[in-house]
């Protein structure tokens, strides 16, 4: 499992200082995203741009949606084997079927909820975006946080940590 790091810095420059120390010590590109006000400049800097899965509560929404269907499906389940008459004949497959099924439509309706939410821990950051800042969001195998933590500020004395998230998961 990865943890995310967040990091506000000044202005691009520093951005591309980070990103080109963090790729030097063996971080993929594809886990440092970058979000700004200005989107040509983090096209200028060549820095990796946040998508849709970072900028957006996708993945909390789809979890949410697995455990609310998958619930609600076993409870459905239930109540089709306690019907008299044709419940007993339908046994603990139909919980399970019913429960999977819900599981998979909550999963299917999760992420169309999930796009249209922001992510609710860069809304702590929006201030400082508005304002220029750049938010760069790190993802590093939880071993690694320390180190990474320490390299940026160290190397980079205007990197502020902005906090750091419990877990992120392995897909999508």
């Amino acid at each position: 499992m990865k943890r995310r790091i967040y990091f506000l810095v000044p202005n691009g420059d520093v951005a591309r200082n980070v990103s080109d120390d963090l790729l030097k010590n063996h971080i993929p590109e594809r886990d440092i995203h970058v979000i700004a006000n200005d989107k040509s400049v983090i096209r200028d800097k060549e820095l990796s741009e946040a998508g849709l899965l970072q900028e957006r509560d996708i993945v909390p929404a789809i979890e949410r949606g697995v455990a609310v269907g998958g619930t609600t499906g076993l409870l459905a389940g239930v109540a089709a084997i306690t019907v008299p008459g044709i419940g007993l004949g339908l046994g603990g497959g139909a919980v399970l079927l019913t429960g999977l099924a819900g599981a998979g439509f909550g999963a299917a309706v999760g992420p169309m909820i999930g796009i249209s939410v922001p992510n609710s821990q860069i809304d702590e950051f929006r201030d400082a975006i508005d304002r220029g800042e750049f938010l760069m969001m790190i993802d590093v195998p939880r071993e690694r946080e320390d180190e990474i933590k320490s390299l940026v500020t160290r190397h980079h004395g205007q990197a502020e940590i902005g906090g750091t998230e419990a877990e992120i998961p392995p897909f999508p």
